[in-house]
């Protein structure tokens, strides 16, 4: 066998390994002084193009007058792009009958003078490169499919390696091309099918899940089709765990009050054409006689921005007390820059499923989970004081499932966690198993930062930086 390398990429032939050839492309003729042994390289578009770069030429002086003034690389008899033979005077014969039987014209063009020869080449003659006979080697590559293989094979003539033609006694095997998970995406009519791994997901981890490690080299999967749920980003502010909610998820919600730190954070979280009622929760001195101070307990109901530029003020009412009637309680305009902070009042205690939250409260939002996912053995999510809901995804997934669990199935996103596989025939059962454990997966720190900088006008904050080590004494 030989080691040949393509675009940067070590490939191996060894000894047994099965081609099938598919095509022979040209790829340039190495032009051969006979009498110098100097080479040059002529393309496969060779015409003899005016101002193609040729070697310089032998200056021609007639001598007399039987002499013809210009020389015979020149003459009318043979376009200057054209091959025609040319003495020989060492061991090669001549083709002169082979060149003219049969042809209209006075010459060959470089591929049929390729064509002239039986793997030995002929010294010929071509005007448009200079007046000494030529050998033309050309340089071919083939183009071959392997097993296994996804990409075409390209080996150059030049390589020295032994084969034999077994065409005949191989019309029975068929190569099997490897498909990307991401491909099967687009192949919904081949499903549901049988698979094998034969190279697992590279690159990072995406989900903790106990089935990621499971896709490995040699594991065998039911593929049964794309899953039509959609996905939410979450993320518990206080633990740092990131989460992926299927909408297929069946715990409740309920929404949890909003909490700003000052006036701008105030200022984002207001609503076109909706108050927003706040509670302050940290005392904040006041600025001059036009900003007075805010104290604890304080309740504020945001209305909207006055003013443009630099002088832009937050409109807020502030309450008097429980028994304030109305047209009662002071108008406040709140600069921008103003700290302090405020949690929303919230009077809203209904149990939402996820659909139906996401139609009432627009992304991102704060809420709590009260009733987990009686579904699952376990839910994550029903132990966490807060779920920040960030963003809906529309990824799509594919429903998987191992041969030795059948029952048990998943949803795995081909574009973020592709992997090499080959489809195989056989019975695929269940047709459809149940995907419990993928309504929640918990998502990789990395992973996760990284999905969110993907996200469309979602400027991604920087991943947490990890504490300083302790310093002895």
């Amino acid at each position: 066998g030989s080691v040949y390398e393509i675009s940067g990429n070590e490939c191996c032939l060894s000894t047994g390994d099965l081609l099938k050839v598919v095509a022979v492309a040209l790829q340039k003729v190495i032009c051969e002084d006979t009498e110098t042994g100097q080479t040059m390289e002529l393309p496969p578009t060779f015409k003899g193009e005016q101002g193609y770069p040729v070697p310089a030429r032998t200056q021609w002086v007639p001598s007399s007058q039987a002499r013809p003034l210009q020389p015979p690389w020149a003459q009318p008899h043979c376009p200057t792009g054209l091959f025609q033979p040319a003495p020989a005077p060492g061991p090669y014969p001549t083709l002169r009958g082979l060149f003219l039987k049969g042809t209209g014209q006075r010459g060959l063009t470089l591929h049929q003078a390729l064509g002239q020869w039986d793997r030995q080449p002929q010294p010929l003659l071509c005007p448009a490169i200079g007046p000494r006979a030529l050998l033309l080697h050309p340089v071919y590559e083939v183009h071959a499919t392997m097993h296994l293989r996804r990409d075409m094979v390209k080996i150059p003539s030049t390589l020295e390696v032994d084969v034999e033609d077994v065409t005949e006694a191989a019309q029975h095997i068929h190569f099997a091309r490897p498909l990307l998970l991401s491909e099967v995406l687009g192949m919904e009519a081949a499903l549901p099918a049988l698979a094998e791994i034969l190279e697992g997901p590279a690159g990072p981890a995406v989900f903790e899940s106990a089935w990621v490690p499971r896709l490995r080299r040699g594991q065998r999967l039911q593929l049964h089709g794309r899953s039509h749920a959609w996905r939410v980003l979450a993320s518990a502010p206080r633990s740092g765990r990131h989460f992926l909610l299927s909408s297929t998820y069946q715990g409740r919600f309920r929404q949890r009050p909003r909490q700003f730190k000052g006036v701008r954070e105030l200022v984002a979280g207001l609503r076109p054409g909706r108050p927003l009622h706040v509670v302050v929760t940290q005392d904040c001195e006041g600025q001059g006689e036009d900003v007075p101070p805010l104290c604890t307990g304080d309740r504020l109901e945001a209305r909207g921005l006055q003013g443009n530029g630099p002088g832009t003020r937050l409109l807020c009412h502030r309450h008097g007390g429980e028994e304030e009637e109305e047209g009662e309680g002071e108008e406040l305009l709140l600069p921008l820059d103003l700290g302090g902070g405020f949690v929303e009042e919230a009077c809203d205690s209904k149990k939402y499923g996820l659909a139906e939250l996401l139609e009432q409260q627009p992304l991102p939002c704060e809420v709590r989970v009260v009733a987990p996912d009686p579904g699952l053995e376990r839910d994550a999510l029903g132990a966490l004081p807060a779920l920040r809901l960030e963003a809906r995804l529309d990824q799509p997934f594919l429903v998987g499932s191992f041969c030795e669990e059948p029952e048990e199935g998943f949803e795995i996103p081909p574009r973020w966690l592709d992997l090499s596989l080959q489809l195989s025939e056989g019975p695929v059962h269940p047709p459809a198993p149940c995907t419990r454990r993928s309504r929640v997966e918990e998502l990789t720190e990395a992973f996760y930062y990284r999905l969110l900088a993907q996200l469309p006008g979602s400027p991604a904050p920087p991943p947490p930086r990890p504490p300083k080590p302790a310093q002895a004494g």
